[in-house]
């Protein structure tokens, strides 16, 4: 295989893969590498300085010099791109063979196609899900499960796909420009650009993304110049690509509207997140006493104040610009039991529909059987209007102090909590480290920022030692037991060949009983895959 000068692909090659990784590919890859990887890495250390400075006493806040910004209300972000006016469900989901076919015909109106969270970068991921999406989109996809059922696109109208790459932290090695590995974020969205973008592009639609843990609008104006590189690199109209911002970190909560200016000419909104931001809000102020502890992380909902806070705004702020504002993740997935399948439809449509009443355009389902729950929801306040864009909240007024209210949030930590943490982390790293990163995890569909979250909060609640609401204590050795005893448990649920308990045991204990706390749980367990 000739590769374009510098560029180096160190994975195995497979069956197809040159339908992929291209020398136009190869070729944008390796100059998205030598343009931006430097920003990239300096963007990533200021994170590193701005922890760093909220542990010394610091805090987070609006910005003074982007106010001009905030103030100027001239500004609106591009009109919405073909297939995104009407956004009311969502659907997420890895970019395996089958999850492509069922959530494009789910019903839903976008697939966020996952190469982050609910993926893993294992490197068949990495390049079989590219090879997925450019099957989908030429009509030559189809699968048959080990049982021999057999899945097929539909026809009829189906999901605009939405690509979610990896965040700028993660690393993709089996690709090197340059002697260096690269940037998975670059490499995930260079890959779908070159393959499927005009391809997109012809069908009437385009090559659009989802932009994961930004912490910066900074970062949002390193991607903005990655899609004016790209685009002109492969003679796209600039504006062609769209992308939907998720606000699932603590400091983006405070540079929404710079955020959105920065993407401006190529924005299609923001997303709230839960998980991901519960675990910013962990990450920044994890040694500031317990002010900044949460109880369950299960009982941490999307009404307690600093949650609220943060979800009036993204919509204030998206609907003063123009930008669609994209509601939270349903994480229910359908059970055999009918009593929990009841809890978790009405659970499910009591959440969507305090989104679509506080002016969400949209949401977000895992499954495909809870598409219609939602879509129901949004019916109701949207009816034949494709979104509420006009509905601006101009009632809402949220200061810094309601974004960093967290001491408001009521609950306690329990021991089930605490076990629930570790029950759930050790089988989702697990199941990650075999390449599976959606898992059906007690009911819900779970990824990485479940697990994220859980590991977290456990790390919080040890080194602040915590008094659960039986009386004990969260020590290292309580922690460790729970774990020893989860480890069991999971290990009787499961047959034990081909799986990597004793790696994920080790992973999970690491990242919860260090005494330094690890940004993502993510780069060391990618350093113990292949």
């Amino acid at each position: 295989m000739a590769l374009p000068d510098g560029v180096e692909v160190v994975g195995p090659m497979h069956a197809r893969y040159d339908e992929v990784l291209t020398d136009r590919a190869l070729e944008l890859v390796a100059l998205l590498h030598r343009e931006l990887d430097g920003r990239r890495r300096e963007l990533l250390a200021k994170r590193t300085d701005r922890v760093r400075a909220i542990a010394d006493g610091g805090g987070l806040g609006f910005l003074e010099e982007t106010r001009e910004i905030r103030e100027d209300d001239s500004w609106r972000v591009a009109d919405p791109a073909p297939g995104l006016l009407d956004r009311r469900v969502e659907i997420t989901g890895p970019t395996d063979r089958k999850m492509t076919i069922n959530a494009l015909n789910s019903g839903a109106k976008v697939w966020l196609a996952d190469q982050e969270d609910a993926n893993t970068p294992l490197w068949e991921n990495v390049v079989g899900g590219q090879l997925n999406l450019l099957d989908a989109i030429t009509g030559n996809i189809d699968f048959t499960s080990p049982e021999g059922k057999e899945y097929h696109l539909q026809d009829g109208e189906l999901a605009t796909i939405v690509v979610r790459p990896r965040g700028w932290h993660l690393p993709e090695k089996h690709i090197e420009v340059d002697g260096e590995p690269t940037s998975g974020s670059l490499v995930d969205f260079a890959l779908y650009l070159a393959t499927c973008g005009q391809l997109q592009i012809d069908r009437g639609q385009g090559p659009y993304y989802y932009l994961p843990k930004i912490e910066s609008h900074l970062e949002a104006r390193l991607w903005n110049d990655a899609f004016l590189l790209a685009q002109d690199f492969l003679g796209i109209p600039r504006g062609t690509i769209r992308a939907t911002v998720l606000i699932e970190t603590y400091p983006a909560a405070f540079e929404m509207e710079e955020i959105l200016y920065e993407l401006r000419d190529h924005s299609a909104g923001l997303n709230a997140g839960r998980w991901d931001y519960m675990f910013s809000v962990i990450k920044c102020f994890r040694t500031r006493g317990e002010d900044w502890v949460l109880p369950d992380r299960n009982s941490v909902t999307m009404t307690v104040p600093f949650m609220r806070a943060y979800t009036e705004l993204l919509v204030r702020t998206c609907h003063r610009r123009g930008a669609h504002a994209i509601g939270g993740m349903a994480a229910f997935i359908p059970s055999k039991d009918e009593e929990r399948n009841a809890f978790a439809f009405e659970k499910l449509t009591d959440d969507k529909t305090r989104e679509a009443t506080d002016g969400f355009d949209g949401s977000w389902v895992a499954h495909p059987g809870m598409v219609q729950a939602c879509r129901d929801a949004f019916d109701q306040v949207l009816g034949d209007r494709p979104n509420q864009r006009d509905k601006l909240r101009e009632d809402v007024h949220v200061t810094a102090d309601d974004l960093l209210n967290v001491r408001a949030t009521p609950g306690e930590a329990t021991e089930q909590g605490l076990r629930n943490n570790v029950a759930v982390g050790l089988r989702y790293l697990e199941s990650w480290l075999r390449g599976s990163g959606a898992v059906g995890i007690f009911d819900l569909m779970e990824d990485a920022a479940t697990a994220e979250i859980s590991r977290s909060q456990v790390w919080q609640w040890r080194t602040n030692g915590i008094v659960l609401s039986n009386g004990e204590k969260v020590t290292h050795e309580l922690v460790e037991s729970m774990i020893e005893e989860e480890l069991e448990k999971a290990r009787s649920e499961t047959d034990d060949d081909g799986r990597r308990w004793d790696d994920a045991r080790a992973l999970y204990a690491e990242m919860a009983l260090s005494e330094e706390y690890a940004d993502f749980l993510t780069l060391p367990a990618y350093e113990r895959m292949p």
